[in-house]
This record gives C-alpha cells, structure tokens and sequence, in this order.
C-alpha cells in the first residue's frame, strides 16, 4: 500500500515543527534506554549541542513527561506517556474507527463483516456488521471461534513471529466444534497465508461459505486484528457483489484500518 505521494515531501518541509521533532527525539531516545541518562549523553545521542536540547529537556520534564533523577542529573521516561495512551485503548479505537468502514463494506457487497482478535490464546469476535436484506451470516459479538479451522484465526496465526506463535498454540483453548489441531498442516497454511498476505477458502464449519480474512497491522508490524467477511452466494434474482468484488472491497477496508494505525487519513465516506 503506497504511503506517501510524490508531493508529500515538500508540504511535510513546508509545515515542519523542528521544536516538536526535537521533542519527540528525545522521548523515542529516552525509550530505548532503560537507564537514566544525562543532558549530555542524550545530546552526543542525537548529535546535538546541550544547549539545543536544554529548553526541550526541562518543557517534557515541566509537562510530567520525562523525570529526573534525585541527584538530578539522568534524565528518563515517566509513566504519564503510558497513563495518557492508557485513557484510550487500542482495541476502542481500532472498533470505533472500524464500525462506520465495515457498516459501508457491507451495503456495498450485500454481506455481512466482522473483526476478530487474540485474547488469552482464543480467537474472539469485538465487532459484527450483518449484511443488509434478509439473509446474511452473522457471527455474535464476543463469540469465540476456532484457531485453526477459522480464516480468522489463521491469519492471526500467520502474521505472528515464531515466539508469539508458538505462545499462542501453547495458550489456545479448542474452541465448541473445533477439531484437534494438525500443527504441521496449519503451518504449511500459514505459509501460504503469508504468501498470498491473506486467507480465502471455504468455510470448516459451515458448508456453502467462503471465508475472505484479511490482516489489520499495527504499527510495529505486528497483526493487531484481522477482518473477515463469511461470503455467501446468492442464486436468486437480486444482484449482490461478486466474491471478487468483495474481497476488493473487505482488502481496501483492512488496508484503511492498517492506514489509520499507521496515522493515514481515513477516506471521506469513512464515517457514512
């Protein structure tokens, strides 16, 4: 996914804030180091003069920001950085950014969408959006679905790194009707996943359904989520959304959310 245009550059010089990047430095810096460190280490660190940093230094520690030690020589991160991202989770945001995209997907395509995530080695449901009309498959809000025979459980098993994988096996709890996991057959699958950079294939508890799950990264790299439209065909009169079409349009819903962690805008109709 493209993340900046050709003329990004100029407008970002254009509206630069030097004092504010020159803040932010600092607080990345102090966050690497699990030791205080002085006026001076943190300036040769950044390469530049104590001076510069000096007005920067006592604002952050003015604000609650960083704190200094007794003797009053190290500097080091507070815990009010962490306490203010804290007011505000993640999970709340992800769901109340993702609800009015998923709402749009779902009159687009005529079916029904929902996000799933890891809690404690389970795969749970946090948000649900059924289809318009009078059919759809919609999957209850707070439900816990499969690890390995769920899209969605897949993919968050995809995009994991080896420790966190094996975490996650070693904490997964089979969920009602899921079968015993073939751990070597799932990871070729997650191979494939990993590949392809999604998951499509038809449902393992549902027969007539074709699952389209697509990962949600937040900013480390890491699969925060994963969004996933159950497609169901319809044979009668009324003309819905090819399952081409709406795996275009569940990607592009995926691909904004990963945007928006990423601190893109969210398209215009996003709240529609």
């Amino acid at each position: 996914m493209t993340r900046q245009k050709p003329t990004d550059t100029a407008t970002e010089a254009k509206y630069r804030a030097p004092a504010l990047e020159k803040g932010l430095e600092i607080l990345e810096l102090l966050s690497t180091h699990q030791d205080p460190m002085t006026q001076a280490e943190i300036a040769r660190a950044m390469d530049r003069s104590k001076n510069e940093i000096y007005r920067m230094l006592s604002t952050l520690v003015q604000h609650g920001y960083v704190s200094r030690t007794q003797g009053g020589e190290g500097y080091s991160l507070s815990l009010k950085l962490f306490a203010t991202a804290q007011r505000y989770s993640p999970v709340a945001r992800l769901l109340e950014v993702a609800l009015p995209l998923m709402r749009r997907a779902a009159r687009a395509t005529w079916q029904s969408c929902h996000v799933g995530m890891e809690s404690g080695g389970s795969v749970v449901i946090v948000s649900s959006v059924e289809a318009p009309g009078n059919w759809g498959l919609a999957l209850r809000t707070g439900s816990v679905i499969g690890l390995g025979n769920s899209g969605t459980g897949r993919v968050l098993a995809a995009f994991r790194p080896e420790e966190a994988l094996q975490d996650l096996l070693g904490h997964h709890t089979p969920a009602l009707g899921e079968p015993e996991l073939d751990e070597p057959r799932f990871r070729q699958e997650l191979e494939a996943i990993r590949d392809r950079g999604f998951y499509r294939g038809a449902s393992d508890t549902l027969v007539g359904v074709t699952n389209l799950s697509f990962p949600i990264f937040e900013p480390t790299g890491e699969v925060v989520a994963v969004l996933t439209c159950p497609y169901l065909e319809r044979v009668d009169r009324l003309k819905t959304a090819t399952l081409e079409e709406t795996e275009q349009v569940i990607a592009r819903v995926a691909q904004d959310l990963t945007g928006y962690f990423h601190g893109e805008a969210l398209p215009e109709d996003a709240q529609s």
